[in-house]
């Protein structure tokens, strides 16, 4: 008796529903009454029916209004959330390009003072080869 065809309780309950509803009017039919008694009687099944289906149907939409305000305040904080993590990736991103700019800017500047160094040595060993011909 645990094997379950694939129907859920809704739809087990729907079922139910409809077939006390046929039954409902298959006894009516079948109730020696007058026609007027009939009818009467089928008015009122057919108002209590309505009136059910409207709180079902108010029922349903307060609780998927319900639902609905939960899941945007959900994926609202999800959102809060991720939005502050982008921030303070992209903030992280910019410190460490700041520094290794800083770095780069240093090291093109130890460069160039090397560069010129070894310019000013070459240019020194240069002038005393130079002069060293000329004595």
């Amino acid at each position: 008796m645990a094997d379950n065809d694939g129907s859920s309780a809704a739809e087990k309950l729907t079922f139910l529903l409809i077939g006390a509803g046929i039954g409902s009017v298959l006894a009516l039919l079948f109730a020696p009454k007058s026609g007027r008694e009939l009818r009467g009687d089928i008015a009122d099944v057919t108002r209590r029916g309505l009136d059910a289906a409207s709180e079902g149907a108010q029922t349903v939409g307060s609780k998927a209004s319900e639902l609905y305000g939960t899941g945007r305040e959900r994926v609202s904080e999800a959102y809060g959330a991720a939005r502050e993590k982008v921030a303070q990736g992209a903030e992280a991103v910019s410190d460490l390009a700041g520094r290794r700019k800083d770095q780069l800017a240093a090291a093109i500047e130890a460069g160039k003072q090397a560069y010129y160094e070894e310019k000013r040595k070459a240019g020194e060993i240069g002038r005393a080869a130079v002069e060293g011909e000329d004595a």
